[in-house]
């Protein structure tokens, strides 16, 4: 099966003190072992280091600790899904038809993502907003387990 995870997941499946680390880690584990194909989108790999290197954790994540974790953790682990110009402007043009702004934008590019490699799932911890987004692809949008 192919899933790919949200930067929700990512980062609660790196950081072992996030109230949801054991769920978001078994779904890496679940890559790791190749009992599942693991997907990211590109735009995750940004998102995540920036959330990782502001977390209010002691000791504080380093930016070369993030690097390390994301490296092992998902580019080592999944296939990275860039985006193009035109899969911005589908994105942006699908949120204005659909009304929607703000930080949801980020939500409709992750998904996007997914839709755009052909995943069967799209794994976070933010299902609300992404089956806001994209709601006749929310049956394949669902939470670690």
């Amino acid at each position: 099966m192919n899933i790919l995870l949200d930067t929700s997941v990512l980062v609660a499946a790196m950081v072992e003190t996030h109230s949801a680390h054991e769920t978001a880690f078994q779904c890496l584990r679940r890559m790791k072992n190749g009992e599942e194909n693991g997907f990211a989108a590109a735009h995750s790999l940004a998102e995540s280091f920036s959330v990782l290197t502001r977390l209010p954790v002691e000791p504080r994540i380093s930016p070369a600790i993030a690097l390390e974790l994301i490296q092992n953790n998902v580019i080592d682990i999944c296939t990275i899904v860039p985006l193009t110009a035109e899969d911005y402007k589908a994105v942006i043009s699908h949120l204005s038809k659909r009304g929607l702004s703000g930080g949801v934008t980020y939500d409709a590019l992750i998904v996007h993502a997914g839709i755009k490699a052909g995943v069967d799932r799209i794994i976070t911890l933010n299902q609300k907003d992404f089956r806001r987004v994209y709601p006749e692809f929310s049956d394949k949008i669902g939470a670690p387990k």
